[in-house]
């Protein structure tokens, strides 16, 4: 499986089209309103779908059941149909009224977007739903999946939809619910529960509005959701302001208390070390993702890895932002010295793409 069409140019469409390049997978794309490069663009689509092994649809999930017809009388049994919809369960009723078992079709739900990819998040997961009438294509897009750094997990269409109600949809919810209530996002001293709100409300700012609508009114799981958790806030309101005619909650209601105070906090504070030391591995994961990409550019511009010029600024930088923080320049210096062979041995490993 060695080539893709890919119908969609979108936010998405864009991301999906660097991973698979970046596996050396041929990338055809096409798209009515959004630009694609020279060297992937289709110009109908009968030209898109000719030839390729598999035709991704990554088109609003409202859409969907129009681009399937469209392209039905243009595919043959050897192809593959893939949607990368948020939702599974109407894409997967539409794929089957439309291919059902003369056209092999895959649903599935690439769990990262274009903000994930740019920050280099690892690891990349993707549900695929199992199909019964197309086993064996269903094993070939596992296995694309993979070649381009994906976990799969296999979950039926209902599982899918159900989790994602509670998951996507309803984070998609409440960052929908600050941003009308005008929540100030950018107070500075805000503690780190908060920050992790703000994190998840401006990813979903950052998504486009289609897919907030897709999220709960595609997926049939979302509206209960959505009702239990708005219950759950008006039930812990009306407790907390003594209007359902209890006394309110004392201070302790919802804390945990210690079996042995003595040693609780030494524990609280190992645990919340290994948790930033788990974070610091995650974030060196996604520093190595870059600066592989940042091998296969320099060397597409034939330049070296090692850039003295960009290492003084970075070290000057990073002495900056210790004393802001209080603390030693030169430690930290020590630290990103390190950080930096890592990262140029990496680069000095990283597979480089062959050109024309």
């Amino acid at each position: 499986m060695t080539n893709v069409a890919l119908l969609g140019y979108g936010r998405f469409g864009a991301a999906m089209a660097s991973l698979l390049r970046d596996a050396d997978v041929d990338v055809r794309a096409f798209d009515l309103r959004s630009p694609v490069p020279d060297e992937m663009r289709a110009e109908s689509l009968p030209d898109l779908v000719q030839g390729r092994d598999v035709v991704v649809v990554a088109v609003p999930v409202t859409v969907m059941r129009r681009a399937f017809a469209a392209m039905r009388p243009l595919l043959s049994p050897s192809q593959i149909v893939v949607d990368v919809g948020s939702v599974k369960l109407g894409p997967s009723a539409a794929m089957n009224e439309c291919f059902g078992a003369e056209i092999p079709w895959v649903a599935t739900h690439p769990l990262f977007g274009p903000i994930s990819l740019s920050r280099g998040e690892r690891p990349l997961v993707a549900v695929v739903c199992p199909n019964a009438t197309h086993p064996a294509a269903v094993d070939r897009v596992v296995k694309l999946y993979e070649r381009i750094g994906c976990t799969v997990v296999l979950e039926d269409e209902a599982t899918h939809d159900r989790n994602m109600a509670w998951t996507h949809a309803l984070a998609f919810f409440v960052a929908k619910g600050m941003l009308d209530a005008a929540v100030p996002l950018d107070i500075p001293y805000a503690p780190p529960s908060f920050q992790a709100l703000a994190r998840t409300v401006e990813a979903a700012r950052s998504d486009a509005g289609h897919l907030y609508a897709a999220l709960h009114r595609e997926n049939p799981y979302a509206a209960e959701a959505r009702r239990r958790l708005v219950d759950a806030l008006l039930a812990a309101d009306q407790n907390l302001s003594g209007s359902d005619g209890m006394a309110p909650p004392p201070s302790s209601a919802l804390v945990l208390l210690p079996s042995k105070a003595g040693s609780q906090a030494l524990r609280e504070t190992r645990d919340l070390i290994d948790d930033l030391d788990r974070e610091i591995v995650e974030l060196l994961g996604r520093r190595a993702q870059l600066a592989r990409r940042a091998a296969r550019e320099k060397a597409k511009l034939g330049r070296p890895v090692r850039d003295p010029e960009r290492e003084a600024e970075l070290f000057e930088a990073r002495r900056r932002w210790a004393a802001e923080h209080e603390l030693d320049p030169a430690s930290v210096h020590e630290i990103f010295d390190a950080i930096l062979r890592f990262s140029r041995r990496l680069q000095h490993e990283a597979p480089i793409e062959e050109t024309d």
